[in-house]
Order: structure tokens, then sequence, then C-alpha cells
């Protein structure tokens, strides 16, 4: 069966090239555009990954990434931020709250991307 892997990302280009070498790398892709979608689709759809950005309208990803590690139900899924924040100490502050990964979206094309998620979930 292929992973799940919800891409919560306002930016509509960004979402659309990484859903679609995800989809052609065999994932089963759903979309988020904002925090509060993002946090409902995981909820609901219990994906093995979930790629997050950081800067969301409405609740931001240092909160859902938050809300999904409080979460006991959500435990087994993976999280990898994917952001234009690089500063150290938000890098330091996405791996303390649970994050898996954390690429700079700058430095990282949808290929590698997929990579990263293929390498994560095994």
């Amino acid at each position: 069966m292929a992973k799940k892997i919800l891409i919560v990302e306002d930016y509509r280009f960004l979402r659309e090239a990484i859903g679609k070498k995800l989809r052609e790398d065999g994932f089963d892709v759903s979309e988020a555009v904002d925090g509060e979608e993002g946090l409902k689709k995981t909820k609901e759809e219990k994906p093995d990954l979930v790629l997050l950005d950081l800067v969301l309208p409405g609740i931001d990803g240092f909160d859902v990434l938050a809300k999904i590690k409080e979460d006991a139900t959500l435990n087994d899924v993976k999280v990898i931020v994917l952001s234009n924040l690089g500063q150290k100490e938000e890098i330091e502050r996405g791996m303390s709250l649970g994050a898996n990964d954390y690429l700079v979206k700058a430095n990282f094309t949808p290929r590698e991307i997929s990579e990263k998620a293929k390498k994560l979930l095994g």
C-alpha cells in the first residue's frame, strides 16, 4: 500500500510541484493550504508523513507541529518541516517540537524532498 503524505503549504506552485513529484514516486498525496486544514486532515487521514511549512495563514506550522506531537493518536505521524525560515533558533525549535527533519525550501528540489520522504518512511 502506498505511503500517505500530507503537504501543508500555502504557496500553490510549490505545493503542486512537490505533490506531482511525490505522486510520480508512488506516494498517496493530499494537500492542505493552511495550518487549520493541515491539522484537521492529519487527524482525519493519519498520514505517514506531513510535509509542513511554518509560515501559514491562521495557525502557524510550529503550532501545528506541537499539536500533532501532543496528540497520542498521531504518535506515528512523521513530520518534515519545509520552510524558508532557516535560522538556527527556528531549526532548533522545530526539531525540539518533534520534527523528524528540517529542510530549508530554497536548498531542496521536489526530487530531493521525495528522496528524504522515501528514506524517512523506509
